[in-house]
């Protein structure tokens, strides 16, 4: 935390983080909040692991295992993936464009108290009668059948995180489009930059499909409509079509920030330009544009036909090729580059093998045929954990590693990044390849237990035992993290010394107003170009006057906390509870009210005036 925290007290702080609206302090809220919920759905996949390494286990019952199966995927991809992302985006994009701020400063904390509270909901349910239990996908099929309310508390968590990620999507669409600084035009942006811009499109129009989706079954399950109840003339494929035109994209809303993070690491510790920037661009669009085109191929066994099947198929192979462009890109950069192995480059260049081999045998669950074979099989389990842990849980461990000193001014201890490193990668690796082939000899997923002598017993063994390897790595990251902030070694600017973007010409962690004057962007590196020409800071655009900032506000807290309330009343409405109605209206009352106050409430925000900047402590507010 930053100097100034500590001047002000615990209980100060508290309330600082509680009403920020502050970018940079919010990106430090979505990494914790991220990170926790992270812990927690690795200990869900720790307990998967547990009851699956020996044939018969009895450590959970069915029951709990479909409801700790549930929650880990839910949890990884809403809760800790999401929010992750969405950590680094706050952190580093405002900066990199050269912005005091996002352009909704009030958003973007509504947006992460939405998630916060939806996530907290989400998993209040299991002390209130057991965890959602019918896959993270939640097939109407089966939703329709479950008779807990755990699926009712996973449609009504995700509807409130769901609001909260929209807000920040659009938050950051407009912040990318309208707040550049000088100079800073589309092609002079940043890789990350660029995939969040892509990324940020992506939510504003896949989320919608999930919140109908959502919609629809919360109708069916608390008020009793029939949009998916077959026997009342409804359709469980249709929500399968509305959750995978969300669900598809959402893999490349995942994977398009870490593939940004990963251009500026190699650029940065290959100390060279990216090569082919402008192809990279154009591929990281044309991933965007291809996503929305392949989402029935997870849907191949349903019965579209063979017409159906094989648009989808080729659309998903087409996405491979600016996939392609990007890893060669990537290789080209590091060739002949002076490259330095530092921890965030050594998660990158594990990353490049790693996801190529997710890539792979996504080409091959593409072939409709072949899939007939690999669908439900644990072949598939493999395919996309090489997606998402070989490509976005590096990311996020790598980017976590190169932002530390951005946010919080402190470099993270090199030789403990580098065992939590390799720890994570062989146990990455050892987790997950051997389920390829678990999945060709015939194991399907979702299963809690099996027999013996069905040659899946080593297979799964050794997998378990890599799931371990990893739970010791985020361990080591965590203890890396706590003995860095109690050390608390300060470090400058650009603390890797060879940053090429705007970000690395401020301050560390920055100040609250980010930058005094804004910067003249004259390149493409645009700190590199000032570098190379012996200054040590950016080429002011402006002179120094007045900056208008935002101010702080608790009401983001309390439009959340009320929907948070109001969805126990929905929830135990259906139960006749006679409390239940009431809570609802409180709820909903607690979020209308503090709509209502911020709609009458005049805040202008408040200026620094040129004259006080001397006073400012630099490490103030960040």
């Amino acid at each position: 935390m930053s100097t100034y925290a500590h001047k002000k007290g615990f209980g100060a702080t508290i309330w600082d983080y509680l009403t920020t609206v502050d970018h940079k302090k919010i990106g430090i809220l979505y990494l914790m909040a991220g990170g926790f919920f992270f812990l927690v759905g690795g200990l869900e996949a720790l307990f998967i692991r547990v009851q699956l390494a020996v044939p018969n286990n009895d450590f959970v019952s069915a029951g709990l295992y479909n409801e700790i199966l549930t929650m880990h995927g839910t949890t990884m991809i809403f809760l800790a993936a999401m929010p992750l992302i969405f950590a680094f985006m706050n952190a580093a994009v405002p900066l990199q464009i050269g912005a005091r701020d996002v352009a909704f400063p009030f958003l973007n904390s509504l947006g992460f108290w939405l998630f916060f509270f939806g996530g907290v909901f989400l998993n209040c349910s299991w002390f209130l009668g057991g965890a959602p239990d019918a896959g993270w996908t939640s097939y109407a099929s089966l939703t329709m059948e479950a008779h807990t309310h755990g699926v009712d508390f996973y449609i009504l968590g995700l509807q409130i995180s769901g609001i909260g990620t929209l807000i920040g999507g659009i938050n950051f669409l407009v912040t990318i489009v309208n707040m550049r600084a000088p100079g800073m035009t589309y092609m002079r942006m940043p890789l990350f930059t660029w995939s969040s811009f892509v990324t940020s499109a992506l939510i504003l129009f896949a989320f919608p499909a999930l919140t109908v989706g959502l919609f629809l079954l919360m109708f069916d399950r608390l008020f009793g409509a029939n949009f998916f109840d077959v026997a009342a003339g409804g359709n469980t494929i249709i929500w399968e079509h509305l959750f995978w035109i969300f669900g598809h994209p959402e893999v490349y809303i995942l994977i398009l920030p870490a593939f940004g993070i990963f251009s500026e690491i190699f650029a940065t510790f290959s100390r060279k330009r990216l090569f082919g920037y402008s192809s990279m661009v154009f591929a990281t669009v044309l991933i965007g544009f291809l996503g929305f085109m392949v989402w029935a191929h997870h849907m191949f066994t349903v019965g579209m036909g063979p017409i159906a099947n094989a648009i989808f198929a080729v659309a998903t192979m087409a996405i491979a090729v600016p996939t392609g462009i990007k890893i060669f890109n990537w290789l080209f950069t590091m060739w002949g580059g002076n490259i330095k192995f530092t921890t965030p480059m050594l998660y990158a260049v594990a990353f490049i093998p790693s996801f190529v081999a997710g890539g792979v045998t996504g080409i091959m669950n593409a072939v409709a045929a072949a899939d007939y074979q690999y669908h439900d099989s644990y072949f598939v389990v493999a395919h996309f954990h090489y997606v998402i842990v070989g490509g976005v849980v590096l990311a996020l461990l790598a980017g976590t590693h190169y932002y530390w000193p951005k946010m919080f001014g402190t470099l993270l201890n090199e030789t403990l990044g580098k065992i939590t490193f390799w720890l994570f990668l062989i146990g990455f690796h050892l987790t997950f390849f051997i389920q390829h082939f678990l999945g060709l000899m015939g194991m399907p997923r979702r299963v809690f237990t099996y027999l013996p002598n069905q040659g899946w017993e080593t297979g799964n063994l050794i997998s378990s035992i890599g799931a371990f390897f990893m739970g010791i790595a985020v361990i080591i990251l965590l203890i890396n993290v706590v003995m860095t902030q109690v050390k608390n070694v300060r470090v400058g600017n650009d603390p890797w010394g060879d940053g090429r973007s705007l970000e690395w010409a401020i301050p560390s962690p920055p100040p609250f107003y980010n930058f005094k004057q804004l910067p003249l962007v004259r390149g493409l590196d645009p700190f590199w170009i000032e570098k190379m020409e012996g200054k040590t800071e950016m080429t002011p655009a402006e002179p120094l006057g007045d900056i208008h900032m935002p101010n702080p506000s608790f009401l983001p807290v309390t439009i959340s906390f009320g929907l948070f309330v109001a969805a126990f009343g929905a929830l135990y409405h259906v139960d006749g509870k006679d409390w239940a109605l009431p809570v609802l209206f409180v709820g909903m009352g607690i979020t209308l009210i503090s709509m209502l106050l911020r709609s009458v409430k005049d805040d202008h925000g408040f200026h620094i005036h040129k004259e006080d900047f001397e006073n400012e402590d630099k490490g103030g507010r960040a």
